[in-house]
């Protein structure tokens, strides 16, 4: 049975982990308790995999749930900010580098980790203010260079072994590991002694990373996209599924008049019962406008992504971008193509400018019916992606309109939070009386919007 003090800390640790997104239930934490009684409360490594196995329900969980494990049940206390002698003991950066390269060479994890300790306190300390010292990460991999030791590392791995072989590949992968295990360890160091100072929820709140499918597309970085690629080629597979689902169980085949007349023999000539003929399922066929006008550039690399996906998924999928006009950018999405390369070859040859390259829906939606008059139909269902900011332009009710009511199934899907609907230049307001119009600043928004489409 774990003390209560525990009870306390591990409840506080829980609370961080709701806070931080991750969805930790009444059942999950009482099991959470269970494994303070089960393992070894002492030993880190069992304390990481118990808790994580009870409160981790998805990979993307793991990054969150490792950052606040280790602002909450940290390797060491005390030996942190508040000790200026040790700061202030000269080094020699070169002797570091020496024991680094020899503890890389040993691959003992524990000393690494002690190593990673020393070097925060040596070398991590910047400016601080009265009565407070700061670390940083950064300034310790500045003074190491530890990837310059890699060709040092190499040779005293393969012992005289011939380069370019599979005894270098493993020595390489080798490397690489340790590396990232001796970074790992110097970041969470730098984590433990702000903590110390600062608090655990100031620093939680601060340096803990949002997970990837809760990370606004219109704040994404360059480091989020390939996690959202990831997480974005599923959705689109579902959404392309219970479209074609809809479709199947919203219409019927077309009546076959021959078996009916026939069956109505049986009930003097009334036909009680009607007979259809098999309606063959297929792909649903989609129409996507995507706004790539710079005020939605990080939404924009995600409605490419989603682009991108859906064309996979699709019998017929046209897309088309818009700024302040309209072009077809069908063309640069094919099957297995390389979506980096089919960006650049969309903002160098697509015609998206008209006027002054400021976001114009209206004359977009007008151009787009006036140029493919037939690219939405009665078979096809439209998506429209965009934060529908008109600057004070047209919005195009009409032309909207006509084309949603041409459609099968029309969606809107805004990067924008509901409350800023309407604010501005914002028409999405005026917009949401002819589209339903769904919030979807994030892939676990865009998660929720495709179950929604049809409950399993």
């Amino acid at each position: 049975m774990a003390a209560p003090g525990l009870l306390d800390h591990l409840a506080d640790f829980v609370r961080a982990l709701r806070s931080a997104g991750v969805p930790v239930g009444v059942s999950e934490g009482i099991d959470a308790a269970a494994v303070l009684g089960a393992v070894d409360v002492l030993d880190r490594r069992q304390l990481r995999a118990g808790l994580a196995t009870v409160v981790v329900k998805r990979p993307v969980y793991r990054p969150t749930y490792d950052a606040l494990f280790d602002l909450w049940w940290p390797a060491r206390m005390g030996d942190g900010a508040n000790r200026p002698d040790v700061d202030a003991t000269p080094v020699d950066p070169e002797a570091l580098r020496d024991e680094l390269m020899r503890l890389l060479l040993d691959g003992d994890e524990e000393a690494l980790r002690r190593f990673a300790r020393e070097a925060v306190a040596t070398l991590g300390g910047g400016d601080a203010v009265p009565g407070r010292q700061s670390f940083f990460s950064y300034r310790v991999l500045r003074a190491l260079s530890p990837d310059t030791l890699v060709s040092g590392l190499l040779d005293a791995l393969l012992a005289g072994a011939a380069r370019g072989g599979l005894a270098e590949q493993v020595a390489r992968q080798t490397i690489k590991e340790r590396i990232g295990a001796l970074r790992t360890a110097i970041e969470e160091e730098v984590r433990r002694r702000v903590a110390e100072e600062r608090g655990r929820d100031s620093v939680a709140r601060t340096t803990v990373r949002p997970m990837v499918d809760q990370v606004d597309f219109l704040r994404a970085q360059q480091q989020d996209l390939a996690a959202l690629r990831r997480t974005v080629a599923p959705l689109a597979r579902r959404l392309a599924a219970r479209l074609a689902a809809k479709r199947r169980r919203g219409r019927s085949g077309r009546l076959d008049f021959r078996r009916t007349v026939r069956s109505s023999l049986g009930t003097g000539g009334v036909p009680i019962v009607t007979h259809h003929r098999p309606h063959w399922p297929h792909k649903p066929e989609l129409v996507v406008l995507c706004d790539v006008s710079g005020s939605v550039a990080g939404f924009s690399h995600f409605t490419l992504m989603l682009t991108a996906a859906l064309r996979e998924q699709f019998s017929r999928v046209r897309a088309f971008a818009f700024v302040d006009t309209c072009d077809e950018v069908t063309r640069f999405f094919a099957p297995g193509a390389d979506l980096v390369d089919a960006t650049q070859r969309l903002s160098r040859e697509a015609d998206l400018v008209w006027f002054d390259g400021h976001s114009d829906y209206g004359h977009a939606f007008e151009v787009f019916v006036e140029r493919w008059p037939d690219a939405v139909g009665p078979k096809t269902s439209l998506l429209v992606l965009g934060d529908a900011r008109t600057n004070y332009r047209s919005p195009g009710s009409a032309t909207l309109k006509g084309l949603v009511t041409r459609s099968r199934h029309a969606y809107w899907l805004n990067p924008e939070p509901r409350r800023q609907w309407g604010s501005g230049d914002s028409a999405a307001d005026v917009y949401a009386e002819l589209i339903e119009m769904v919030e979807c600043r994030n892939a676990d928004q865009l998660g929720a919007f495709v179950s929604r489409l049809l409950p399993v």
